[in-house]
């Protein structure tokens, strides 16, 4: 597919705007012997867009004895995905998938009123360090799909809107953008994109989306004079016309945003609501580990053990 956006040449450059409203610099996380870096939520910005969470995950390389093992555990009012640039994951969940995370594919997994999922690189024939690198969200739903039904869906990379050309790669992965939409369902308004520049290349923004932010994966960007750096956030002003220039490099960008929710949410641990009656009633609904007999049941093929529920 050729490349279909075009820089607008009435957009202002250099000194001519301010286009960045926030830069946020993610914070380290362990995730039980795994670090990721944690751009949402951020003390300024708790989501952008939609997209409430923002995981960074490696690159290291993990062991054979010693990969990414996330126990079963429970998730409402948000979907997840897990996109990988390098190396794989084994997702199963309640519902009883069972299906490995590859890179450049969608696992949409939708957790509603209540799911349960584990994340674990367990895979018996690796016996080789294995690279591994992505980046992981949560989208919060809207209020009319909260207590909706869980469900998960699956796209490979090769059914995904890409577009090439004039020094990149963009590969669209939720929601619309450039002309394009992404083959997964989602709840509301919001485009999700992995972008590869290479040096010098410009890039422009979708400007038809309410809110918008930018994730520098590697190497560096220009934005109206100023460079950043891989690990940085950007998140722009509503209704500005941006672009972006490769640093001498290159670069790999997340692309993230689209209409912001009724109203602001609340999180504790893995649950996402609009309201504190909903993250109380999930905690007790996790605290009673009735599996199959309440709200929560234990992925099928991985139920022997879970994460209880956090003391705080």
């Amino acid at each position: 597919m050729s490349w279909n956006p075009a820089l607008d040449p009435h957009c202002p450059t250099g000194d001519a705007v301010n286009a960045v409203e926030t830069v946020i610099i993610p914070r380290a996380r362990d995730i039980g012997g795994f670090e990721v870096r944690r751009a949402l939520p951020a003390p300024r910005r708790q989501m952008v867009g939609p997209f409430i969470f923002f995981d960074q995950m490696g690159p290291p390389e993990l062991l054979p004895s010693r990969g990414l093992d996330v126990r079963p555990h429970p998730h409402i009012g948000l979907a997840t995905i897990s996109y990988l640039y390098r190396g794989r994951m084994h997702h199963r969940d309640s519902l009883g998938t069972d299906s490995w995370i590859e890179p450049g594919a969608v696992n949409w997994m939708v957790a509603g009123n209540g799911i349960t999922h584990s994340e674990r690189t367990d895979d018996a024939t690796q016996t080789d360090p294995m690279p591994f690198f992505g980046i992981q969200t949560w989208v919060a739903l809207p209020k009319d799909h909260e207590d909706r039904a869980p469900a998960f869906q699956h796209a490979p990379a090769s059914a995904l809107p890409r577009m090439d050309g004039e020094g990149k790669e963009v590969r669209l992965i939720l929601g619309r953008a450039y002309g394009e939409t992404a083959p997964v369902a989602v709840a509301s308004e919001m485009f999700y994109a992995d972008a590869i520049l290479a040096p010098g290349a410009k890039l422009p923004l979708p400007d038809d989306h309410e809110d918008r932010g930018a994730y520098v994966v590697e190497g560096s960007v220009n934005i109206a004079g100023q460079m950043y750096e891989a690990g940085q956030m950007m998140v722009f002003r509503p209704g500005d016309r941006v672009s972006v220039t490769a640093g001498e490099t290159g670069a790999r960008l997340m692309l993230l945003g689209g209409e912001t929710l009724e109203g602001p949410r609340y999180i504790w641990w893995n649950f996402v609501a609009s309201s504190k009656e909903r993250i109380e009633e999930a905690k007790e609904a996790w605290r009673r580990e009735d599996w199959g007999q309440g709200r929560f049941s234990l992925p099928v093929g991985d139920g022997a053990e879970f994460i209880p529920l956090p003391g705080r």
